[in-house]
């Protein structure tokens, strides 16, 4: 049985851009499991279900899942104790 194939979190940068305005990648997360803080961008993420499962690199926690239907989006952030969003500028920057 092959290991399932995994991505960085960056590959939920467009999945999140429609359901949040700023850009999560950029995002840091603090694992619930292990405490361990990162970038959401780092996280191992797979796509290999029904939705997406991103999991923490330093203990394998999961983190997120997110699961979508044509009219509906499921989010699960149990995973995350918190999560850090850039504030952007009302002027872009």
């Amino acid at each position: 049985m092959s290991e399932p194939r995994h991505l960085d979190g960056n590959a939920l940068g467009g999945i999140l851009s429609e359901v949040f305005v700023a850009d999560l990648t950029t995002a840091t997360t603090t694992c619930a499991g292990c405490r361990s803080i990162s970038a959401l961008a780092v996280l191992d993420v797979f796509l290999d279900a029904p939705g997406a499962v991103a999991r923490c690199r330093s203990c394998g926690a999961v983190q997120l899942r997110l699961v979508r239907s044509e009219t509906r989006t499921w989010l699960d952030l149990t995973g995350i104790r918190a999560l850090e969003i850039p504030t952007v500028a009302h002027d872009g920057r």
